[in-house]
């Protein structure tokens, strides 16, 4: 038979590894007495962990939730899992930053050597895009709190602040349509949280505009109490990622894409597939192909073509040609100026 010390962490390793366990099975597992482990589950509860006795036919524990946190056994797995979702914690925007580093701290301080230098051996630094600015922090109470409204079904009454800065694209435009000084409260129904670009947004059904919006999480302020429940309607396309996506790329129909066109590259299939991204290639000769691209404009579709530096036949649709004609005069502008020399 094991030593106590031994047996009690294999105990708590069972116990956190399924929700109920037999009394018999766990005595077998263990190689012990039903009766060794009774008296080991009353240890365990001595130091804390919230053990509960299953009534049934063959009887058994389960570990619940407590008023603290007692200490957890990870296996290797899992304690690398915990340290690598802790150091990119720092670019979540959940505004959590210091706490995680304490965390894998006390994490790591435990783990043994051979974890630790695995762990150790990971080295992140989060860069941000060149000219972009500091992406505000969403507040980890405010995240908390819109869950607690998600997962309780209730009605959700905010502030939203008005935006420092309007940004551009059609991201921005999908979501800050409260861009303005405070208003009466939103009323929403809460649906999911969602990052986007190192954002925190709110995907939410709005009762006053009778739409459903997105609004950033850092421009929200809660109002308590909540409202009454609701039943939860379906995101539009029926998920949540795709939804956002379409949004945030400006559409608002079934296409991802605002704006798509159809154009013959003359370049081989192959090579136009490696940068086409959600594009559809199809060969129609060695060297040259049909490519079907959207993009959240029509100038900018065009633009992106421009990058295959070949010849091209737009096929459809007439809004593309007109953007092909607009760069080729913006373009010959370009060229034919002189500029001027600085100082």
């Amino acid at each position: 038979m094991r030593h106590t010390s031994g047996r009690l962490l294999a105990l708590l390793s069972l116990l956190q590894a399924r929700r109920d366990w037999p009394g018999q099975l766990l005595a077998e597992r263990l190689d012990v007495s039903p009766r060794t482990v009774r008296r080991d589950v009353d240890r365990l509860r001595e130091l804390g962990y919230p053990i509960r006795a299953v009534k049934g036919p063959d009887g058994g524990y389960r570990l619940d939730a407590g008023t603290q946190l007692p200490p957890l056994l990870f296996d290797d797995e899992q304690a690398v899992a915990l340290a690598v979702a802790l150091r990119i914690a720092v670019t979540s925007g959940a505004g959590i930053e210091e706490a995680a580093a304490r965390a894998l701290t006390t994490v790591r301080q435990v783990m043994p050597a051979r974890l630790r230098h695995r762990i150790d051996a990971l080295e992140l630094t989060a860069v941000e895009r060149g000219g972009v600015r500091t992406t505000p922090q969403a507040d980890s109470g405010v995240l908390l709190t819109l869950g607690a409204a998600i997962r309780a079904r209730e009605v959700l009454r905010f502030d939203y602040a008005p935006a420092t800065r309007r940004a551009t694209g059609a991201a921005e435009g999908a979501t800050d349509d409260a861009a303005q000084d405070l208003v009466p409260p939103r009323q929403v129904e809460p649906h999911h949280l969602v990052t986007w670009g190192g954002r925190w947004y709110l995907v939410a059904w709005d009762l006053d505009r009778n739409d459903w919006r997105t609004f950033r999480v850092d421009r929200i302020v809660p109002r308590t109490p909540t409202g009454p429940r609701f039943t939860p309607r379906e995101v539009p396309g029926g998920e949540v990622a795709a939804f956002v996506a379409h949004r945030f790329r400006g559409s608002v129909g079934p296409d991802p894409w605002p704006c798509r066109g159809e154009v013959i590259l003359a370049l081989p299939a192959e090579v136009v597939a490696r940068y086409a991204g959600d594009g559809v290639v199809e060969e129609l000769a060695p060297d040259r192909c049909r490519l079907v691209l959207g993009s959240w404009s029509w100038t900018g579709l065009a633009a992106a073509l421009g990058k295959f530096d070949a010849d091209l036949e737009v096929i459809d649709p007439p809004e593309l040609r007109h953007a092909f004609a607009r760069l080729s005069r913006r373009y010959a502008a370009a060229a034919a100026s002189k500029g001027t020399a600085s100082a």
